[in-house]
């Protein structure tokens, strides 16, 4: 009975695999089996490229794929528009079909079916693991100065300057103004903006307790599930000032500021005119001495701040920038980083970034998700691969009292006079020195 056209059975494939590994040819071997030979030469093939495992017949349809059952042009949009827009996501690439006229009126697959095709195809993005920052949780301040808010005016044009951004900072417990800090020629205030800001209202009402912050690029590392903290905040945190950041999409949680940019704009920079720039500080430190010591505030019964609250005059936490070395212990900054966990993707050279620097690990452990921490013995961040099999130690950067004093450090105070023509940073600086008594320019 010729049996060549007939499945063959389970013990039939491993005897072809093993007579086609002890060299018998394709004929050979239908021969001896009755049945075809290119059902031998079908079942040789699948043994060959997946051992015994090719042996076992897939039952049902032959497997197409997610989207299999749609058109290969379809899929090909989907793929196409993807790889250009890579932010883009299922429901997004849908809906943008659905709106065109290409595939209008035809059948789309669901969410669920572009989002495991998407998958299949390698076109997803590897899940980031989410973490938060430590930080004190929101409280009602009990004195004055236990939390300031702060946070930089969106640019203005100011006639005979040009763009200006001016970062306001404030105790709304009792409606202090601490400082509003002009910074001109700036759309956007930087680090060492902030530090000039709050270094001088330190001056003068000594440090708070805590620093109320939004999700600012200079505060916080918004381009990142799990952030590292800024410059700012470990300076902060280095002179014992804990930071809290608002609920994202809350701006409300910071009301007494965002009432400070308007009342600040309204009383120094609407409808004025300065023919020297440098007229501009003094004007807005003019300004917030009369918020704080003479406008009535609605808020407390038609008095000023500094009339109804006089203990609001300082924090009892002293500040002078020759202090500051002192005060400043990266100690705080070692177990506030020992807190925290981060995850970091690695480049395929074996490289991940951490705050504003690069680490290397080698191409080990390249193409993988980390899990980063901090020992705040050695000053290192200790990295641990995907599969937890591997563990690199790299020295942190960037944390010496250099790097996060910034641009203070001066050897001297009193008495100090600049070389001409000033430098930007001695205008800085200089604005520091008019704070402190006994200083003579």
């Amino acid at each position: 009975m010729n049996q060549s056209h007939r499945a063959t059975t389970l013990q039939q494939r491993i005897e072809i695999w093993e007579r086609a590994s002890s060299g018998e040819t394709d004929s050979q071997i239908a021969v001896a089996l009755q049945i075809s030979k290119e059902t031998v030469r079908k079942w040789r093939r699948k043994a060959q490229r997946a051992g015994r495992h090719g042996l076992v017949p897939t039952m049902g349809r032959p497997k197409s794929g997610n989207l299999g059952s749609f058109s290969a042009e379809l899929r090909s949009a989907i793929r196409e528009k993807r790889q250009a827009h890579p932010g883009w996501g299922p429901e997004t690439l849908l809906k943008e079909l659905e709106n065109g006229l290409r595939f209008q009126g035809l059948k789309l697959p669901s969410r669920a079916r572009t989002a495991a095709f998407l998958k299949e195809e390698s076109l997803t993005r590897r899940y980031q693991r989410h973490t938060e920052l430590t930080q004190p949780p929101a409280e009602a301040p009990q004195a004055p100065h236990d939390e300031w808010e702060m946070d930089a005016q969106g640019v203005r044009v100011v006639s005979g300057i040009g763009r200006v951004s001016v970062i306001n900072i404030g105790d709304p417990y009792r409606h202090v103004r601490v400082v509003s800090q002009a910074c001109p020629g700036k759309s956007k205030a930087d680090t060492a903006d902030y530090q000039l800001a709050l270094r001088r209202g330190a001056l003068r009402y000594g440090w708070p307790k805590v620093i109320s912050l939004d999700h600012d690029s200079a505060f916080f590392d918004n381009t990142c599930p799990s952030p590292y903290p800024s410059r700012l905040h470990l300076w902060l945190v280095a002179l014992d000032v804990a930071v809290r950041f608002i609920p994202w999409g809350r701006p409300t949680a910071h009301g007494f500021i965002e009432r400070t940019h308007e009342i600040i704009d309204q009383q120094a920079l609407v409808g004025q005119h300065f023919d020297d720039p440098a007229k501009l500080q003094p004007t807005l430190d003019q300004r917030v001495a009369f918020l704080n010591t003479h406008y009535p505030s609605r808020a407390l019964d038609g008095q000023a701040p500094l009339i109804a609250h006089p203990e609001a005059a300082h924090s009892d936490r002293l500040y002078r920038p020759e202090w500051e070395d002192d005060l400043f212990d990266l100690q705080r900054v070692y177990h506030y980083l020992a807190q925290q966990r981060w995850f970091r993707e690695v480049t395929p050279a074996g490289q991940f970034s951490l705050g504003a620097h690069r680490y290397g690990l080698g191409k080990a452990l390249g193409n993988q998700m980390i899990e980063i921490t901090f020992d705040p013995d050695t000053q290192e961040f200790i990295c641990f691969s995907a599969d937890a099999q591997h563990t690199r130690r790299v020295p942190a950067k960037g944390l010496t009292k250099t790097d996060l004093l910034g641009e203070l450090p001066m050897d001297h105070f009193s008495n100090h006079q600049y070389a001409l023509p000033w430098t930007f940073l001695a205008c800085r600086q200089n604005l520091l020195l008019t704070e402190l008594t006994g200083t003579t320019l």
